[in-house]
């Protein structure tokens, strides 16, 4: 039966976008810059597959004979933010930006947010998500108020100590934040920011939760479900898409996790997509500027990589990619503009270091639609397949 695996490498950039200055992005190139951060980068395993065919790399030669069809795909969307990038993955490009707040968000936000959840709001400012805990973590635990902030992305985040308030309570205020959050107003996500520690050494807690927008339908998730097949999503692809067209959600709470998990479903099920982000490479190193460990991020997956392409049976689908990129080496702490990586690769197939040429995101998700052997899309989702099944 026929399976997919889509594994996207979070903010993993591939070099500026046509448009990047006007996103502020002018020379922003995530791969490209880390390796030169680092003296060349060391990824073995992703080398051998083609990684090297995407862009020049330091470190990182070019395979001629690579087994995966290379390249950098191309977004349409107006944004730079995890919801825009995947959702064009799959099919459903954002053509207006998404608001977002330079200046804290409004009162006709505010109010309503502060009288129906019962508690005031700090901050209310663009911030650092650890930045702004230190600032004004003591406050919020001496008043109970919300700590409320956002950044270059559509986001609306809420930052809370677990001892202060419970997990459940700033869960319910983020859909309070969702239901508020609508028409000129709809940010793509509102995230819950829970935190523990003492003053001076918070640090944030793997108990983050992500409440999107619900994305445009018919997509390829909902093309490759109408084809009979199940859509299954490891690590934070259920929050990103409203947990809308997956039927089973695997969260996890780090890229370790996220890998087994994945290898555990490469191994288990009989058919479908497995789709799986992976996150650390963004949220613990590229808003933080620090590219060695963004390099070592990369090397703990190449490490695993092989357990995961052993795991592959004969004809199945395996992509590499990602949603945007955040380059840990400009001083900018934002997501970038960028291409999004592209390796694809079939179980006993060769690609013979075939580069995809003028890419876009969204063919990714047209060519796992076409493998599993849904309908065409038809007019208004983009996308073209990248291999097709003997």
């Amino acid at each position: 039966m026929a399976r997919a695996c889509v594994i996207v490498l979070d903010a993993v950039g591939a070099g500026e976008l046509p448009d990047a200055s006007e996103f502020g992005d002018a020379g922003s190139n995530t791969l490209g810059n880390v390796a030169r951060a680092v003296g060349g980068l060391d990824l073995p395993t992703l080398e051998a597959l083609g990684f090297g065919n995407i862009e020049p790399l330091e470190g990182c030669a070019p395979q001629p004979g690579a087994p995966a069809v290379a390249g950098r795909l191309l977004e349409r969307s107006k944004g730079k933010d995890t919801t825009t990038g995947h959702w064009e993955l799959m099919g459903v490009v954002t053509p207006q930006a998404m608001p977002t707040y330079p200046y804290g968000f409004p009162d006709e936000v505010i109010d309503p947010f502060m009288n129906r959840t019962g508690r005031g709001v700090l901050g209310n400012k663009p911030a650092s998500g650890t930045e702004i805990i230190q600032e004004l973590g003591e406050e919020h635990q001496r008043t109970g108020k919300w700590i409320v902030y956002t950044s270059a992305d559509s986001v609306f985040q809420i930052a809370a100590h677990e001892e202060t308030v419970p997990l459940e309570e700033l869960y319910d205020a983020c859909r309070t934040a969702r239901e508020i959050l609508t028409g000129k107003h709809a940010v793509g996500r509102v995230i819950a920011r829970p935190f523990t520690g003492k003053p001076g050494s918070y640090e944030r807690t793997p108990n983050r939760h992500d409440f999107s927008l619900e994305p445009r339908r018919p997509n390829y998730l909902s093309l490759v479900r109408d084809a009979g097949h199940k859509v299954y999503g490891v690590g934070k692809i259920g929050d990103i898409f409203a947990h809308q067209d997956i039927d089973e959600e695997f969260p996890t709470k780090s890229n370790v996790e996220g890998i087994q998990k994945t290898e555990e479903l490469l191994r288990t099920v009989e058919e479908g997509l497995i789709f799986t982000n992976l996150v650390e490479t963004d949220s613990l190193w590229g808003h933080r500027n620090d590219p060695v460990n963004f390099h070592r991020c990369l090397q703990d997956f190449d490490r695993r990589l092989p357990d995961l392409l052993d795991a592959l049976r004969p004809d199945d689908l395996f992509i590499l990619t990602s949603d945007h990129g955040c380059d840990p080496t400009t001083p900018s702490t934002d997501h970038s503009r960028e291409h999004a990586l592209l390796l694809v690769y079939v179980e006993g197939r060769n690609a013979a270091g075939r580069v995809h040429e003028e890419g876009e995101f969204a063919d990714v998700g047209a060519t796992v639609n076409s493998w599993l052997g849904g309908r065409p899309p038809g007019k208004g989702i983009p996308g073209a397949s990248i291999v097709e099944r003997s």
